[in-house]
């Protein structure tokens, strides 16, 4: 598991490497909650999905991204706000080793 770090801001994209994939992030507020999109090696994997508190974001493998993201409430169960990124709302790089041995096959 790995800590991305986020600023308090309602819009950012983020350039990192995940278990050697070349990730660039975009994590965004929109009306209905926080929504994040994610590119490896310039090739989408996933837009426009709604970030949940606990929920995986990727949710699949066959999308070809090995591991996955999620929001986790440090004081609550809440879902994300932009306010209380760095603080409150850790958004995490989960590795295959921290996910269910089941994980994507019936999602």
């Amino acid at each position: 598991m790995f800590l991305i770090p986020l600023n308090a801001a309602p819009a950012q994209t983020l350039n990192v490497t995940l278990d050697n994939q070349a990730c660039i992030i975009n994590v965004y507020q929109k009306f209905y909650g926080i929504f994040c999109d994610l590119f490896v090696n310039n090739t989408p994997i996933i837009q426009g999905v709604l970030c949940l508190d606990r929920n995986y974001i990727v949710r699949s493998i066959y999308l070809g991204f090995t591991g996955d993201l999620a929001f986790y409430d440090t004081q609550g169960t809440s879902d994300p706000s932009w306010t209380g990124f760095g603080t409150r709302f850790a958004f995490l790089y989960l590795e295959a080793a921290d996910l269910p041995a089941d994980y994507g096959l019936s999602q």
